[in-house]
Parts: C-alpha cells; sequence; structure tokens
C-alpha cells in the first residue's frame, strides 16, 4: 500500500467528512491543515488537499500552508485535491453561476500549487457537492467520494 496523507480544512464539518472517507479507502493518514505542517510529506507517495470553496478559493489557513510547501518539496510524489461546494443546480442564483466561472473554485487552485511543489496529478481536481451553504453532503457524494479515493490509489 502506498504511502499517502490527506490533508484538509473544514468549515462546517463537511471537507472533514470526505477527507475521512477518502483517507479510510486509502489507508491513510487524515490531518487537519493546522496540526500538519510540510515536514509530514517526507516520504508521502500520494498527497490529497481538502478544503471548502470559500469565496472561490481554499481557505485561508489551506491557502497559507500550500503557499508554506515550497518548489520540489513533493518531487516524486503523486497529488489530488478536491473541494466540497454548493451544488449550482439547486443554488438559484444567476449572478453565483456566473461568479463560478469567472472565478471557479478550491480544487484547482491548490492541484495547481501542488503541482508547483514537484508532484505530478493523480487526477484532476474533484468537488464534492453539499446542500445549502452549510451541508450536509448531497446524497451519494461520500460514496462518490470513496470511490474517486480509490481511483487515485488504482492511477498511482
Amino acid at each position: 500500500m502506498m504511502k499517502a496523507l490527506i490533508v484538509y480544512d473544514t468549515v462546517f464539518g463537511n471537507t472533514r467528512k470526505v477527507a475521512e472517507v477518502v483517507g479510510e479507502a486509502l489507508g491513510a493518514r487524515v490531518v487537519k491543515v493546522s496540526d500538519c505542517s510540510p515536514a509530514d510529506f517526507a516520504g508521502i507517495e500520494l498527497v490529497v488537499a481538502g478544503s471548502p470553496t470559500r469565496a472561490f478559493r481554499p481557505t485561508r489557513p489551506m491557502s497559507a500552508f500550500l503557499r508554506s510547501v515550497r518548489r520540489g518539496m513533493l518531487s516524486g510524489a503523486k497529488a489530488a485535491a478536491f473541494d466540497t461546494r454548493a451544488d449550482l443546480a439547486t443554488v438559484d442564483s444567476k449572478v453565483l453561476g456566473v461568479l463560478v466561472r469567472l472565478f471557479g473554485y478550491a480544487a484547482p487552485q491548490m492541484a495547481s500549487r501542488l503541482v508547483r511543489a514537484g508532484a505530478s496529478l493523480a487526477a484532476g481536481p474533484e468537488g464534492f457537492l453539499v446542500t445549502g451553504t452549510e451541508g450536509p453532503m448531497k446524497d451519494g457524494e461520500l460514496e462518490r467520494a470513496a470511490e474517486w479515493a480509490r481511483s487515485l490509489a488504482a492511477g498511482s
């Protein structure tokens, strides 16, 4: 089994739930970003970063952490990123849809930072849907997260 690390931040607990499901599927250590340091990446073969999308980007603690991960720290490792986000199909806001198209979600930004640190992507950035602003997770999303995690393991 590969040595994997799941680093996440959460606001309402939804991203924590996804991180735990991904960690369980991978047999990986799951660490809240505030309890993680770049030194935790030593020997890691796969790192997965997760954050809720807040104002079209990762949380401030996750963004600060990813900025602290220097070029080359993840050389030879695989990486993936996920976010939790509102389901635009259930949010009645054309303005929000336009803003999302302009500014995007947290996962692509986190994936870009991981690649900048030397990792190669095991999969493209992924988003898992919550109902409303605070959740809970939309039905089936935790199962989808487990399947996504298994695909990361198979692709590494």
